[in-house]
Parts: C-alpha cells; structure tokens; sequence
C-alpha cells in the first residue's frame, strides 16, 4: 500500500521580511528569493519587482533556472515588494503608491462602477524605495550598484515610467510591463517631454524595457508603442529602450512572458561590460 505524507514545501533561499516603513507606517511584506553560495566579485545585481504577491513565485523559479551554470546568467537578487493582504493586486494600497497625484475628472470609469481608490502617493512610495527598502537590501547582502532594475504591471509600469522620467539615477535598469499610461489623462507623457529636454545633459547611461500583450486592448498596445517612439530620440545620447509586444498574450497572461524577459533584460551584460 502506498505511504502518502503531507508536508510544507520549502522554496529554497526564499524568505519573508515584514516592515512597516514610509510617512504613513504601513506594512510592506519583502518576499526575498537569494542565490545560494558566494556573491560575484561586484555584488549580486538586484531586481525590485512590484506587487510581489502577484510575481514572486514565477520571477524566482524562473531566476533559478536562468542562473544555472555554466551557461546561466550571474546570480541575481529578487526582491518583490508586497502587501499584508498577500493578495496578487492590492487595488486599495497599489493604487496609492503607484500613480501621481490628478484631477479625479482626469481618471476613466472604473468598470465595476466604484471610485477609485485614494491615489497620489508615488513620490511618497519611490522615497520609500530608495530611503528604507533598499538601505534593507544593501545592509543584508553584497549589491552591484551599477545594475539595480526595477519592475512594475500595469499601475506598476506607471510607477516605473514616474520613475525613469523624475529619479533617472535611482536604478539602471527599468521594466515598464503594460504601463497605465493613461493615468490623469496621460499626465506621464508631460513628465517624458520633461524627461526627454534634460536626460542628455545627465550623463547617465539606462535601459528601458516595455513589455505588452498583443490582445491587450487596442489603446494599452498603441500607448506603449507611443511612450517607445517618443523615447527612440534618446537611443546614442544615454537611453537604451526596447519595446516587446507578446503575441496572442492579454493583460494578465502577458506576465510570465514579460518576467522571462526581464531577466535578460537585467542580467545580460552588455558590449564593453565586463
């Protein structure tokens, strides 16, 4: 007769850190996945991913299996940034912490009927990011500065647009999936043009990589595609960008595709790097 035994199972070097940080003194759950055995010379690049709960699993399964030597790309270190909830899509707290303060007469129905959420507190959420999230990371473990990437869906592509156009030198790397970016009646276009007048004069080198899904609806694909043209001015004068449209993928089925390309987008070292 068969023995059957029910058990835990245990995703090796992954862990939990549960903070509460920011002005409002939230709580935020880290979901960490780390490599297992000594870091490179430079220090393990590192991947911010938002609305962890919802990319975690799939982001470090999938680092585990791309980091294999001897072939593999360097180790990586995945931090996902999540909610208490443990909910995918926390609409209440993601639609704060990723979206720019607008008009409410600038924002589209929302399909179900109901208000939007409270929103505006980007600024708020990147401080956070950059002044108690990854001070945490960078006093727990050996980090390459030099590539430090961010990820964000949907709302979350949002943020990381925000985030290119005004903290241009807070990553080197940034994955825009699916970007909301028409939010406040396309308010991120006005922080591009910005962006775009004085990137030059920076002297930063960054990458950018939007990903869609090809059956997304028609204006979430033209937006991105939009947000791509306006920026290929600045391919030789610091910014690489690429745009990846996923075939026969939606707006919730492009993420796996999306997460895979992340990390070559991230670890693939580049012409001249070392």
């Amino acid at each position: 007769m068969s023995s059957v035994k029910e058990r835990s199972y245990p995703h090796q070097g992954c862990e939990e850190i549960v903070m509460t940080a920011g002005p409002h003194k939230l709580e935020y759950r880290l979901l960490l996945a780390h490599p297992a055995g000594e870091a490179p010379p430079g220090g393990y690049p590192v991947i911010y991913a938002l609305d962890g709960h919802a990319v975690f699993h799939t982001l470090a399964e999938a680092a585990r299996l791309q980091t294999r030597k001897p072939h593999g790309f360097d180790p990586v270190l995945i931090v996902a940034v999540g909610y208490p909830s443990g909910e995918p899509f926390d609409m209440t707290r993601r639609c704060f912490d990723f979206t720019m303060p607008v008009q409410p007469d600038t924002l589209p129905q929302r399909p179900d009927g109901t208000d939007w959420p409270e929103h505006g507190g980007a600024d708020s959420f990147l401080e956070l990011l950059e002044e108690e999230i990854m001070p945490v990371i960078t006093g727990q473990f050996p980090v390459d500065r030099s590539r430090q990437a961010v990820f964000g869906h949907s709302l979350g592509g949002l943020l990381v647009l925000h985030a290119l156009f005004t903290r241009p030198a807070l990553f080197t790397h940034y994955a825009a999936g699916s970007p909301s970016s028409w939010w406040g009646d396309y308010k991120v276009l006005k922080e591009l043009d910005a962006f775009a007048a004085g990137y030059p004069s920076l002297e930063l080198q960054r990458r950018l990589l939007i990903t869609i899904g090809a059956e997304e609806l028609e204006h979430m694909v033209e937006d991105a595609e939009k947000v791509y043209d306006l920026l290929k001015p600045l391919d030789g004068q610091g910014l690489s960008a690429s745009l990846v449209k996923f075939a026969g993928e939606s707006h919730v089925s492009v993420l796996p595709a999306a997460l895979s390309r992340l990390l070559k987008f991230a670890l693939e070292k580049q012409q001249g790097s070392s």
